[in-house]
This record gives structure tokens, sequence and C-alpha cells, in this order.
């Protein structure tokens, strides 16, 4: 059965506690539902979930103590290391001291798009042996879908953009079902509103700058889609709202509310390109701030261990 709403969708995939506690009181109540804790973390999409060979990560890097230039992987984790991490998992390319023989796999790769996953999932039946009991499939992809139709705005028209964002969106949903049914649990990302990142442009009060709506017009087609056409399975499949918890809190950070999470949610803080920004790199204001962005839409240390936090939630609380 597929959902059909995007609302549906994400309080169906996105109740995995309500869900837990339903399941506990069809249990009798006294009987504790068991918990699923993966045996390792498969990371799917695009330059979010990657960490470089050299422990580079599309994010700002943090720097061994005492040094200018040598990275520190552990440090500043991104999400999937933080998802990995709480179950005592980490990834080949940035082992640790702790794991001896990591086992968890990273086929995330730098610019990927939704038509890459396919062949993403492929590569991991063909020389990663295939999915097993206890194999948890991460998947972020779209962002670079989204900035791609943008682009040809407006030799291209708004109507044919939004059907091909549609389009991709339901064929990442395609995606999701089949690692379902391949036997991975899958924790699925929603991708950010574009047009509230920096590479959205203007979005101060009286600018008339269209491009914003546009990119949030976009996105949200590709994240409807996506969301519409994922099978309405809570044990296998659980949903991580980034987009919203990106609204949340620009909407916070613009508006100045007390308590707000970030002090700049409009400009990039590297001032260098990733993934060779690090803590020594940023500009002049976003030192010792806490910025989201790293650049004009890859997210920050501190926005990639709030996605790690809403994973790590999700995994707990989805009845997998």
């Amino acid at each position: 059965m597929k959902l059909n709403l995007n609302r549906t969708a994400r309080a169906v995939l996105g109740a995995g506690l309500l869900a837990s506690a339903a399941l506990l009181a069809a249990c009798g109540g006294g009987e504790q539902v068991q918990r699923f804790y993966p045996s390792r973390v498969l990371a799917f999409g695009d330059e979010s979930s990657v960490i470089n060979a050299n422990g580079t990560k599309y994010t700002i890097n943090a720097l061994v103590s005492g040094s200018t230039t040598q990275i520190e992987c552990s440090l500043n984790p991104i999400w999937i290391q933080s998802l990995a991490g709480n179950y005592g998992l980490a990834f080949p390319e940035c082992p640790g001291t702790a794991v001896t023989d990591p086992v968890s796999r990273i086929y995330a790769a730098n610019g990927a798009k939704v038509a890459d996953i396919a062949a993403q999932i492929d590569n991991h039946l063909t020389n990663g042996g295939g999915f097993v009991n206890g194999d948890m499939a991460t998947l972020l992809v779209g962002a670079n879908d989204v900035i791609a139709q943008f682009q040809q705005y407006p030799a291209v028209g708004e109507d044919q953009l939004s059907a091909n964002l549609t389009a991709a969106g339901a064929a990442l949903a395609e995606q999701v079902n089949r690692l379902a049914a391949l036997g991975a649990k899958v924790l699925i990302v929603t991708i950010p509103d574009m047009g509230r990142t920096p590479f959205a442009g203007d979005r101060s009060p009286g600018s008339t700058d269209g491009n914003p709506a546009l990119l949030t017009r976009l996105s949200t087609k590709f994240n409807d889609a996506l969301l519409s056409n994922i099978l309405n399975d809570g044990h296998q499949i659980g949903l991580v709202q980034l987009d919203q918890y990106l609204l949340s809190v620009d909407t916070a950070t613009i508006n100045k509310y007390s308590g707000a999470s970030y002090s700049n949610t409009t400009q990039a803080a590297c001032a260098v390109a990733l993934p060779n920004c690090t803590t020594n790199t940023l500009v002049a204001d976003a030192v010792n701030s806490l910025w989201l962005w790293a650049d004009d839409r890859h997210l920050s240390a501190a926005g990639q261990n709030a996605l790690g936090s809403l994973a790590v939630t999700r995994s707990q609380n989805n009845p997998f």
C-alpha cells in the first residue's frame, strides 16, 4: 500500500514513537517491544553523506588540536557518523579508535542525484554482499536535482521543472521501497527547502528576488512526490523530516525568537570551498558563532549534528 498524501506520509512515517507505544499496548503493556539495533549502517545519497578517503566532509571540518591544517574526522561528525556511533558503529573512512573492523559502508557520492541511487544500491548488491538482517540503509538525495532543474529556468518553464522534480521524487520513493523490499530498515530524509538556503539569494524583507520562492516551490514538489509514493510500512521505513526542522530553526532565527538555535541561517560560514573548509577557514563573523550553513547549500557542523540527532531519534522510536 502506498501513501497518497504528503501530510499522511509525514503523520504515519514520522510517528514512530506513537506506533511503538501502540505496539506496546497491543502486547499487553507489560512487555517491552524489542528495539532494532543495526549491525551496520549503509549510506546512500549525495555529498551530505560522504566522508572522503582523507577524512574530509562536505561541512565545516574539525582540526587536530594544535594544527591549522590536519583534519580530525571524528570531530564535527556528519549525520551518518552520529547515527552509526549511537550503535557503536563506524565507517572505514573514519573508524576512530573504538571500532577495529568497521563494517558500515558509504555508497553516497559527491554530486549524486536521484538517478544515481539505483547504481549505488546495485553496487552494494554486487560488492557488499547484499542486505542481511540488521542492516540500516540511510538515504538523503535530491538537493542537487532541485538545483539542476532551477538552473534551467527561465529557458524551461516552472511547470516543466515541477513535473521533472515530481518524477524525481517518485523515482526516489521507488528506491526507498526497493531497499525495504531487499530487507533493509530504511531512514529516508527529506531534502531542505532550497529556497531557505544561502544559494537562494536575498530573502530580506522587501526583496524582489523571486528565486527563493521558486526554489521553495520546486523543493516542495520533490518532497511531496517522495512522500506520496513511499510504502506505508513503519516497520521498514522511517522518515527524518529535515525540511520541517530547517523551517522551524530558520523562522526562529530570522524573527529573533528567544532561544533560537542558530545565530545565522542566511549566510555561508566557510571562506573556502567544500570539502576543504575547516574551523580555521571561516568568515570572521562565523568564528565562535553558530551558523546553519557551511556554504550556500550544505549544512554546517552544527546543522549536521542536528540532523544526526533527528536520525538517531527516528531510528530509536520507529517500530522497526
